[in-house]
């Protein structure tokens, strides 16, 4: 019943729903409560309301936004209570006296004060938005000016708003008590703050204080791009969600010869982005990115087919690159949208074939063979377990945009397969990480990982107070006590390295700071590979574990493994570099042989049926090199799939730009001359 009314609320918890229910309950008893009168009653209900109000703001709940849609928005609540107050004061025999109207009149006055405030910090941030966003890109002509304190401008209506607290206790005492200085007291506190906030606002609306005109930013951003003039760019559009596509090809970028560049379109991508010294621009306006100057860059790359991408496409003078953000069998792999670019880069001979097999207009000719360069850090296998137990990564796929059942397992085997390896009748350790987008779309599968989550951290509780590990527990308690307090040393580290222990910036301070220090880029390196290697090391190498979020990076898990079990997508191709066993997934139930012909990168993979009866095949052959029937069938894919380990990806990936940067020269002077331009003008 509970989990149904989460659903039905759109709650993310049994708290959040507590507190919804009494928002919608709390204000019709303050309404009773002023009307009887009871003032006990009515301080209960005030009370409870301004709780649950507060605790649905900070944990950002999807009713504020809907309260705001039905005529119910965050002012309104506060004017209402402001207005039962008054009702309160009326039905207890104070209509007539000094109270009354010195309490109306205040409330009247601080309802007056917030319409400057919430303009100035209107003001404030429109005239400090800058219509382009950067890192690593010096803009020191543009000056501009700190931003204010995040005390100020952030969630300044409900700051200003509770100043009423004082008012509504003020007046609740007095009345109680029968002194009336209480009130006045109270009621002056909320108009003295109210203006201490307006005067705090003050400095920060002088034209000092704001942004230069839109035009002074751009021409600023014009002449760096003449200065550096980049030659390689990464290209990408998406939500702040999808941000991973951009991030996973940093590193490459940094890699590259030439000057390369980040060019993003969404705002909201930029904190996502991980840390990199590569120069970014990011232009959310099409008219903006239209009047740059990229005629220097001479290779676009594109981690993604989206709409945005004719914004730059439209531009000759460059080639374009679709290079994706995996290599997989999905049909997203093969979209006929690639068309529209110069060149396809493709992991390995795979690709290729998938283009071939599909066609969808993409020549084979028009089609690169370039390695996954963020492989590398992948490590091969040694051909026997890295623990005494071996460890088992579920890394399923997203439910995707239609209702598939081929699009991941988690809907149909999810939970059998984790059963299945926690109940394995010899121990297997478990890690969990699903892909980042489960739950966007589909209710279901959002319960069933939430099912899944609670089996595995029952489990995990449960191996806590098991005698088998009690030794190993015992054992290791120092060593994972010096890992605990290393993740924290490390975790403080980065914090000061991200922003040196500053919180108060706004997006425009953090465009005009965050300039390239290959230093500390280095140093934050550095200190995430060894978050990571602590943070294994600070749990016991038996207990199962649920991974989310991006500090704990796949690659990492795979490292840690010993086999892993999927779905089609790119994870499985990027697991088959490390030669280790996995198992996919046949959620569609095509039967295996069907399976398999469709799907090249399970050709050597342990075929699961929605049961996941298959999976002592999987757990055999981790055990037992012996039992690995399908360790020769691995590397041949493995090299057909991601391509020859020599030369490096990395290699090949920057040969690949270098070529198509010569075909980009050669076409632009073919035109220069047919125009009678100089070449290079």
């Amino acid at each position: 019943m509970i989990s149904k009314a989460m659903r039905l609320a759109r709650v993310g918890s049994g708290s959040e729903l507590a507190a919804a229910l009494l928002v919608a309950l709390g204000f019709p008893c303050i309404m009773l409560a002023a009307i009887i009168p009871n003032l006990w009653f009515f301080a209960a209900a005030t009370a409870a309301t301004y709780l649950a109000d507060r605790y649905l703001h900070h944990c950002g709940s999807y009713l504020i936004n809907r309260l705001a849609a039905v005529r119910a928005g965050l002012s309104i609540r506060f004017l209402v209570r402001q207005l039962l107050l008054v009702l309160l004061l009326s039905r207890m025999g104070y209509g007539e006296q000094t109270l009354f109207y010195v309490t109306v009149a205040c409330l009247l006055a601080f309802y007056g004060l917030q319409a400057p405030q919430s303009a100035m910090v209107t003001l404030i941030r429109l005239r400090r938005k800058l219509p382009v966003v950067t890192r690593n890109i010096d803009l020191a002509s543009v000056r501009i000016a700190d931003a204010p304190p995040q005390s100020l401008m952030s969630r300044p209506a409900e700051k200003m708003l509770h100043l009423d607290v004082f008012s509504m206790v003020g007046v609740l005492v007095a009345v109680e008590t029968g002194k009336a200085a209480i009130a006045y007291i109270g009621l002056g506190l909320t108009l003295v703050l109210a203006v201490c906030y307006l005067v705090a606002l003050l400095p920060y609306v002088r034209p000092s204080r704001l942004v230069p005109p839109e035009t002074k930013v751009l021409n600023a951003v014009g002449d760096w791009l003449a200065e550096y003039q980049p030659t390689v760019m990464l290209y990408f559009s998406g939500s702040k969600d999808s941000a991973y596509q951009a991030n996973m090809w940093l590193e490459t970028m940094a890699q590259l010869g030439g000057r390369p560049m980040i060019l993003l379109r969404e705002r909201n991508i930029v904190p996502q982005l991980a840390t990199t010294s590569v120069p970014v621009l990011c232009v959310p306006g099409g008219v903006h990115l239209m009047n740059l100057d990229l005629s220097s860059v001479r290779v676009a790359l594109y981690a993604a087919n989206v709409g945005k991408n004719i914004h730059l496409l439209r531009v000759p003078t460059m080639k374009h690159v679709f290079i994706g953000h995996g290599d997989s069998d999905k049909i997203a792999s093969v979209n006929p949208y690639s068309k529209v670019y110069d060149e396809v880069w493709t992991a390995g001979r795979a690709g290729r074939d998938r283009y071939a097999l599909a066609d969808v207009g993409v020549r084979d000719e028009d089609i690169v063979e370039v390695g996954r360069p963020q492989l590398a850090t992948i490590q091969p296998w040694s051909g026997t377990q890295k623990n005494p137990i071996p460890t088992v990564l579920y890394a399923p796929t997203w439910e995707g945009w239609d209702d598939n059942p081929g699009n991941t397992s988690l809907l149909l085997a999810g939970e059998n397969i984790v059963r299945r390896l926690l109940e394995a009748e010899q121990p297997v350790r478990l890690l969990y990480k699903p892909h980042p987008f489960t739950g966007t779309r589909s209710a279901k599968a959002k319960a069933v990982h939430l099912r899944i989550t609670a089996m595995i951290e029952q489990a995990a509780a449960e191996r806590v107070t098991d005698s088998r590990w009690a030794e190993q527990s015992a054992a290791l308690q120092g060593e994972q006590a010096e890992a605990r307090a290393e993740l924290a040393r490390i975790e403080a580290r980065l914090a000061e390295l991200a922003g040196g222990g500053r919180t108060a910036r706004d997006e425009a301070e953090l465009s005009r700071d965050s300039l390239a220090d290959p230093a500390r880029e280095a140093e934050t390196a550095k200190l995430k590979d060894e978050w990571n290697a602590a943070s294994w090391r600070a749990q016991g190498w038996w207990e199962h574990r649920v991974i989310t979020g991006a500090q704990m990076r796949l690659y990492d898990c795979f490292n840690e493994s010993d086999a892993m079990v999927s779905d089609i997508s790119s994870v499985v191709s990027d697991f088959i570099a490390s030669g280790k066993p996995y198992a996919v997934t046949d959620s569609a139930e095509m039967g295996e042989d069907e399976f398999r012909r469709q799907n090249t990168a399970v050709r050597a993979a342990v075929i699961l049926s929605n049961s996941a009866a298959e999976l002592d095949e999987l757990l055999a052959a981790v055990a037992d090199p012996a039992a690995d029937a399908r360790a020769d069938a691995r590397s041949e894919l493995k090299q057909y799939l991601l391509g020859p380990d020599e030369p490096t990806s990395i290699v090949q990936f920057d040969t690949a730009v270098k070529a198509l940067s010569v075909k980009s020269e050669a076409r632009n002077a073919r035109v220069a001359k047919s125009l009678g331009e100089p070449v290079g003008g």
